[in-house]
């Protein structure tokens, strides 16, 4: 009996040290969530950089991206954002974590941090989004300044999107582009706290916002107004 009891406080402790991990891996993605609508936010408190508070109305949804590129000779380019999709009656779903690699091969040098926000302005464009990935292959671009604002012609076809960015640091080269955008499942099983899909986040009503994911909902929403 007195071995058997011995386990008793060493199983509960184990079971809190998991509960606490996942907590402390659930706080991380909300502060992803929170860097990215910080950065969001800057983003559109610069006149010569926001995106238009029309073209955030009518989007049917939005993707927020923060990546760095680094490379001599050969570059990669890597980070991760979120997703969201309005509804019908023009709520924001709960965020799906995503991530984003590139590689590209040609003469380059430099470095870059690259925070981006792309409009999917049809429901046929948010709908690629459940796709197990997203490749953004043909770049179409036009740049105004340190404001980048364009349409993608992807490999995978993702009809009716902007690209809008806020560039930091300097980069320089003439590439072959490749890159893809994807689930990021892992951080999103985390966060919900079971294993759930791009469908059941954005489009299925699966799980609920947490008060990070309505903070970012309301931000975009503010900047949606006129």
């Amino acid at each position: 009996m007195k071995k058997n009891a011995m386990w008793v406080p060493v199983g509960l402790a184990v079971i809190l040290m998991a509960g606490t991990t996942a907590s402390a891996r659930g706080n991380g993605l909300d502060n992803r969530i929170h860097k990215l609508a910080a950065r969001f936010a800057a983003m559109q408190q610069n006149p010569d950089k926001r995106v238009p508070a029309d073209l955030l109305r009518q989007a049917q949804g939005i993707i927020l991206l923060d990546r760095t590129k680094a490379g001599f000779g050969f570059a990669f380019q890597g980070g991760n954002g979120l997703a969201m999709v309005k509804d019908a009656r023009g709520i924001w779903s709960p965020p799906a974590f995503v991530s984003a690699d590139e590689a590209s091969l040609g003469p380059q040098f430099g470095g870059d941090q690259n925070f981006s926000v792309i409009l999917l302005l049809t429901t046929n464009a948010t709908h690629e989004l459940t796709h197990s990935f997203v490749n953004f292959g043909g770049e179409a671009r036009g740049i105004a300044g340190d404001q980048s604002v364009g349409t993608e012609s992807p490999a995978v076809p993702m009809p009716a999107t902007l690209v809008y960015g806020d560039r930091e640091g300097f980069y320089a080269g003439i590439a072959m582009k490749g890159g893809t955008i994807s689930p990021d499942n892992k951080a999103n099983a985390i966060y919900y706290g079971h294993a759930v899909t791009m469908n059941d986040i954005l489009f299925g009503q699966r799980v609920k916002p947490t008060a990070a994911a309505t903070e970012l909902a309301q931000k975009i929403s503010q900047y949606s107004q006129k």
